[in-house]
């Protein structure tokens, strides 16, 4: 029986996707042959609530110098940044010399906030190939896995930050106590911590499953987040829902009794009880919605496909992964996935090789449908696909409900 990895409690997986591969893992047809895989299996902690992977592969397995995701390929993230880093420099950055530090900063797309503002940042980012596009930018980034030994370096080389953020990490990070530990070292004693994460609520309220995958160990409610903070002498202050990735939760964490608590915080764990996120049967119930998605999706594509129409993935995401390899959908029901990353392009989808192309190829010759994938984008990318649309194209969709738009 697996333990928590908050509180040791032993905790049994309310489901299983069964054998998976690295989900951002896209690769060559040489590799093919030594594709590494792991059992995806998730479980709900009965006393400290944490919804958690059973097994993760190690890190550097997920985040790498090939690493395939950049933030800013997304105008819609772009502005969704630029207001964050806006909110933390009006709020909380009041200090003749203020100094802001964001965990798996990525290419920098927050943090160009900052450093074109001329305030003091430092960006953590592991994956070497992205932390150089931060770099170029002219982002101070350093390519590192963030715990408490850093954080120890950190204070001795810049001081203590007057901000600690990250947007989309924290999830994938098995060592929170670890990373807890640094913040509170690395925090000043009026400092703020603001992170957010795909929420829990969310998940369980759209069924939205292909939030789950490799990197994303943990899934948060403000009363697991709470849970956790607390054993470092810090607490959640504040929390603020958000619509990105499908829905996310921003959470404002301050040293112990520094900063006044807001009615948000209350307000959200009343509907984290009546959501049930507490509750066992939650995610009983959660793996039969699951289940039922899965099944209504391939009989759907494979109906299409009787038919004699195509049909063409959208964006080629972590997400994807997790949808083709659990719904055993592959080059037979798929023709390609379309992507504007380069470094996916031409490549094959992990797990069940489904080419990976350019979005010019489908542009060139348009598919009677396409599987949205990037659903958590859907306004941004039915606005730059009203082409396809005109011409008769229409989307498969699986979130909340799998439907034909």
């Amino acid at each position: 029986m697996p333990k928590c990895l908050i509180c040791k409690t032993d905790y049994l997986p309310f489901i299983s996707f069964g054998e998976m591969p690295i989900a951002n893992g896209f690769l060559t047809s040489t590799q093919f042959e030594n594709e590494y895989f792991f059992s995806l299996q998730v479980g709900h902690c009965p006393n400290c609530h944490m919804v958690q992977l059973v097994e993760q592969p190690d890190r550097e397995m997920m985040f790498h110098d090939d690493y395939a995701f950049f933030s800013s390929t997304s105008k819609r993230q772009e502005i969704h940044f630029k207001e964050f880093a806006k909110s933390v420099a009006d709020k909380y950055l009041s200090s003749d010399d203020p100094f802001v530090i964001e965990l798996g900063s990525n290419d920098g797309i927050m943090l160009q906030n900052f450093a074109s503002a001329g305030i003091r940042h430092l960006g953590i980012e592991p994956s070497k190939n992205v932390a150089k596009v931060a770099i170029e930018k002219g982002v101070n980034t350093i390519s590192e896995f963030f715990d408490e030994k850093l954080a120890d370096i950190i204070i001795e080389e810049n001081g203590k930050a007057d901000a600690i953020l990250a947007a989309n990490v924290m999830c994938h990070i098995p060592y929170l106590h670890s990373v807890a530990a640094g913040f509170k070292k690395l925090l000043k004693p009026d400092g703020i911590i603001i992170y957010e994460d795909p929420y829990l609520g969310d998940i369980v309220e759209k069924t939205s499953y292909d939030q789950i995958y490799d990197e994303h160990v943990f899934y948060f409610s403000v009363a697991s987040v709470s849970n956790l903070f607390e054993q470092h002498d810090l607490e959640v202050v504040d929390v603020a829902h958000q619509d990105v990735h499908g829905g996310s939760m921003r959470y404002i964490i301050a040293h112990k009794g520094e900063k006044e608590i807001s009615e948000s915080v209350n307000i959200q764990r009343i509907k984290e009880n009546e959501l049930g996120l507490h509750l066992p049967d939650t995610y009983k119930n959660l793996a039969k919605g699951i289940e039922s998605s899965r099944t209504q999706l391939l009989e759907l594509l494979t109906d299409i496909r009787k038919q004699g129409k195509r049909i063409v993935g959208y964006a080629a995401t972590s997400k994807s992964t997790t949808v083709t390899n659990y719904c055993s959908i592959g080059p037979e029901l798929i023709e390609f996935i379309s992507d504007t990353t380069p470094i996916k392009q031409g490549k094959y989808s992990p797990g069940t090789h489904i080419p990976v192309k350019s979005h010019k190829v489908f542009k060139s010759n348009y598919p009677e449908y396409a599987l949205l994938f990037g659903w958590n984008h859907a306004k941004e990318i039915m606005e730059n696909e009203k082409e396809f649309m005109e011409s008769g194209g229409k989307w498969v969709v699986y979130v909340p409900e799998v439907k034909i738009i």
